[in-house]
């Protein structure tokens, strides 16, 4: 079975866009707002500069320290969904312990800048930087001076979440503005697929999948068919199967051990949709690979 996907223009869609849109459109996109002050000098190797930050956590844990607006130093264990503002010449001092991907936005006067950053637990496993110009001092600049005024009144969280999602729309579409994009729901159907291609073999579902982009289950359903012409139970099939492939090939393991390194729970199941797509079984599709191999 032949997989083919209707791809569009994906390439062109700005990195930030899959990032920042379920923050954005979902009413439980930012978790919590805090706020890091600027009284007392910076100390060793934290992180200091002369413009207004925001540091965003997307996935996993992250050990926070900053001085709140009375000068005393605060520990939090920052988690996905979880934004900390930090004022021009304020400081913050991550910890990097637990894997987890973070995204800070700097803005600067003429410029805003990006940093993504991803601790896998022992070694930054990757990262994308960027900036871009600003339109002019005052677009964003007054959604600042409100979040600085807020550390002062941060129990009103409805507030700060609310300008911290117009500050980081503000900052898509600035960097989304230097590409062509495409529509939302391409974006989205192929960050999606990155994810299934990344999780496959975790026991994904539809639910779990949906939740995972603050999506209904029947939404993502349908945007399967109307951008990729493919159901996504079929989609994740043929992922693992892909994957499955390569084990078959360059591993001595017995069939049930690759249908569980693929993500099949019933390896009978695996051998079913193995055959459908391939009209062999795993094992026989072993045997022909490596008896073209050894007579090439």
């Amino acid at each position: 079975m032949a997989m083919i996907l209707r791809k569009g223009s994906l390439t062109m869609t700005h990195l930030l866009f899959p990032l920042l849109t379920p923050v954005i459109e979902h009413p439980a996109g930012i978790r919590q707002v805090y706020f890091a002050g600027a009284l007392h000098p910076v100390p060793e190797l934290a992180y200091q500069v002369d413009f207004p930050r925001l540091e965003l956590v997307l996935d996993g844990v992250q050990i926070m320290n900053w001085e709140d607006e009375h000068g005393n130093v605060q520990t939090t264990r920052m988690q996905a969904g979880d934004v900390l503002f930090v004022p021009a010449k304020g400081w913050n001092s991550p910890q990097w312990q637990q894997p987890v991907r973070t995204l800070s936005f700097l803005f600067g006067k003429q410029q805003l800048g990006f940093s993504l950053l991803n601790w896998d637990g022992e070694q930054f496993s990757s990262s994308e930087k960027g900036n871009v110009g600003r339109r002019g001092p005052r677009t964003g600049a007054f959604m600042l001076q409100a979040l600085n005024e807020l550390a002062w009144h941060r129990q009103d969280q409805p507030t700060a979440k609310f300008l911290v999602k117009g500050l980081l729309s503000h900052a898509l579409d600035l960097f989304s503005s230097s590409v062509q994009t495409v529509s939302r729901s391409q974006a989205l159907f192929a960050a999606i697929r990155q994810y299934i291609e990344e999780h496959y073999r975790e026991p994904l579902t539809r639910d779990s999948v949906a939740k995972a982009f603050y999506i209904s289950p029947n939404y993502l359903s349908h945007l399967f068919q109307k951008s990729g012409g493919v159901g996504l139970n079929e989609y994740l099939n043929y992922v693992r199967l892909e994957q499955a492939k390569n084990l078959l090939k360059g591993y001595d393991m017995k069939v049930r051990e690759v249908a569980h390194a693929c993500g099949f729970i019933d390896s009978n199941y695996f051998c079913r949709q193995f055959r459908k797509s391939t009209e062999r079984s795993p094992s026989e599709y072993r045997r022909q690979y490596r008896s073209q191999f050894e007579n090439a």
